[in-house]
């Protein structure tokens, strides 16, 4: 039975794990999609879906929680400013987990983490891209 096994542990020492969640969590908010094992974004998605809900709220509290565990201030900035008021109206599952495949060297499962809606930037970088195809054409 697996009584009282709050998380998946990732074979690592509790300040490796700390520093592994910490780092992909604002690589996730830094590039809005990470691809990663599936036992990893299990893990990491429970840290990011509570960091959305903290900042939908913007204040001095919030961002000092958020803060303790990304060091990034820029990305902190954009989780508050852009990422939180995204999800204003969403109750929750801010990701999705989409699967890959096999990594061949040890074929574990692979998976992409990312936010389910996307910033305005990324739009209108799309937008440009595809105004370049056109000219190109």
């Amino acid at each position: 039975m697996k009584h009282r096994i709050g998380f998946n542990a990732l074979s690592r020492k509790s300040s490796e794990r700390k520093a592994l969640k910490r780092n992909m969590v604002t690589s996730l908010f830094r590039y809005e999609r990470i691809e990663t094992t599936k036992a990893k974004a299990l893990e990491v998605r429970k840290m990011a879906e509570k960091m959305i809900t903290r900042a939908k709220v913007d204040s001095v509290h919030n961002r000092r929680i958020i803060a303790r565990d990304v060091y990034d201030e820029a990305v902190v900035n954009k989780l508050f400013k852009e990422i939180g008021p995204l999800f204003a109206e969403r109750n929750g599952g801010y990701t999705r987990i989409l699967k890959t495949g096999n990594r061949l060297g040890d074929a574990a499962e692979m998976v992409i983490l990312e936010l389910v809606e996307k910033t305005k930037k990324e739009e209108k970088a799309d937008k440009k891209a595809k105004k370049a195809d056109k000219a190109s054409n």
